[in-house]
């Protein structure tokens, strides 16, 4: 899906990894990232609000919407951006938020997405990295609803809360522990 922001081609992609506070720093710190937005997607009523997505009663999952520039960042990098910051093995939640609005999912664009998302899921599940199998659903792109104003660039608006949180929720010992000093750009 081609979209056309400030007289450029972009494109987008999204992806649900448990807290989207926790998935909006990785990809908006890297290069050919130009907007990242955190918000609600999967479900089945319109325009969701974070108490109702979290209550669990309209189907949706937190996820961020990354537009990025396809001539500068491949779409296999934000793949491999997103496989680090997740426990793809966890199917009821991640870390400490639990529930399927916090389920891991891949929701692809096209049919172009959904190929190197499959390839991606396979080659992680055969690396041997993970004890239990990939569990992340690879699902076609809904509609998605940007979430409350509070919630974007978290990170930036919330330093020391974004850090605890990340830290207390086992999120960032997990990756640690997964991953060791490999940053999230390297190709493997």
């Amino acid at each position: 899906m081609g979209v056309t922001e400030g007289g450029g081609r972009y494109e987008l992609a999204t992806f649900a990894g448990g807290c989207f506070w926790c998935m909006v720093k990785p990809f908006s710190e890297t290069e050919g990232v130009v907007k990242v937005v955190s918000g609600y997607t999967g479900g089945h009523s319109e325009n969701p609000t974070y108490q109702e997505v979290c209550s669990g009663s309209t189907g949706h999952y937190e996820a961020v919407q990354v537009t990025f520039d396809p001539a500068g960042l491949g779409y296999e990098m934000l793949l491999d951006i997103f496989w680090r910051q997740i426990d793809p093995t966890d199917q009821g939640g991640q870390f400490h938020d639990r529930g399927a609005p916090y389920k891991t999912a891949i929701f692809y664009h096209n049919d172009g997405q959904r190929k190197m998302a499959v390839e991606s899921k396979k080659a992680l599940d055969e690396s041997g990295r993970f004890r239990m199998p990939v569990a992340t659903d690879i699902l076609p792109a809904a509609a998605f609803y940007p979430a409350e104003e509070y919630h974007q660039d978290y990170h930036q608006k919330n330093p020391i809360h974004y850090s605890l949180y990340r830290s207390g929720s086992g999120r960032d010992g997990f990756i640690k522990e997964q991953w060791g000093r490999e940053k999230w750009t390297e190709k493997h």
